[in-house]
Formats: C-alpha cells, structure tokens, sequence
C-alpha cells in the first residue's frame, strides 16, 4: 500500500491569535462574590493542518499538469474536516484545486454524515460537492441534522403584567 500526504496550506490559520497576551498593567480588583460570573467553558483551538492522507494500490504524481492521481482501495483522511473517504480511484487536480472521486465511493464524516455514490466532485476552494449515482440508481446519503435548542424561558423577557382596572367609585 502506498501512501501520500498533501498539504493544502502552509500555515495554519490564526496563528496571531493564538498567542498569549501580555501586560504591564497590574490584575483589575476582584468583583464582589455576587457579581461575579462562572467564566465560560473554554473551547479548544481547532488548527487546521490541511494535511490530508493518501492511502492506495498505486499513485501517479505529474508535475506539468498538476494531477495526482491514485487507483486501487483508495482511502483519504482528511482530519481537519473528520472526513474519511474510500472509493477505486481518486484524482486531485491541484491547479483547480478539485478532487474527484469514482468507483463505488464512500464518504464518512464524523458525527455520522455519509454519502455513497458512484462518482463524487469536491469542489475544495467553494465547499461544495456533486454526487453521481451509478447508472439506474440512486445517490445515497445520510445527514445529521442539528437542531438548535428553543431558547429558556429565564433568557426569554416576561410580558408585563395587565394593569388592574380602576376602582368604581
């Protein structure tokens, strides 16, 4: 089994902003116990490498058209986006920056997302993808739907209440 790895950028993104702030100024005075609030959970850094693996029978590489391509058991990991495909051969056209896949495809996304085709296009620089079926079937597909949970009531602001009638004299 032969195995490439491609890097889709250089550098990661927001390099800048995962650098510590520093501060000559002393800490601000503590807030009263009752006015402080718990702070937010904090959310890891997701980097994205654009490293993306390669796993096949046999690759080709060209140079003056920019093709790679791989046939035979082919499977791709692609960990920025939790993707792992499978399919009998892959072309990456890097001047147009498109993958496609053919030859009884499966995309499986992390969470549960999946797409099963006979030929699929991924267009990388747009996010977009276009599903072949084989000849007299159907594309298959599967998607996890994420529902936004409805808003609490302590977050929603209450009507005011009705003002009571005059008093009849």
């Amino acid at each position: 089994m032969v195995a490439l790895f491609l890097t889709a950028a250089a550098l990661p993104q927001g390099a800048a902003a995962q650098e510590a702030a520093t501060s000559a100024e002393p800490p601000a005075p503590a807030e009263p116990a009752a006015a402080a609030q718990p702070p937010a959970p904090a959310q890891p850094a997701r980097v994205s490498t654009g490293l993306v693996t390669i796993e096949s029978d046999q690759q080709r590489a060209d140079q003056l058209t920019g093709v790679i391509t791989a046939t035979g058991n082919v499977r791709i990991v692609y960990p920025d986006e939790r993707v792992v495909a499978t399919a009998r051969q892959a072309q990456y056209f890097s001047k147009e920056n498109r993958v496609v896949l053919s030859g009884d495809v499966d995309i499986v996304q992390e969470g549960g997302n999946l797409i099963r085709a006979e030929r699929v296009v991924y267009l990388v620089d747009g996010e977009r993808l276009i599903a072949i079926p084989p000849t007299g079937q159907q594309v298959f597909s599967r998607v996890r739907i994420q529902q936004t949970p409805p808003a609490s009531p302590a977050a929603t602001p209450a009507a005011a209440p009705a003002p009571a009638p005059a008093a009849q004299p």
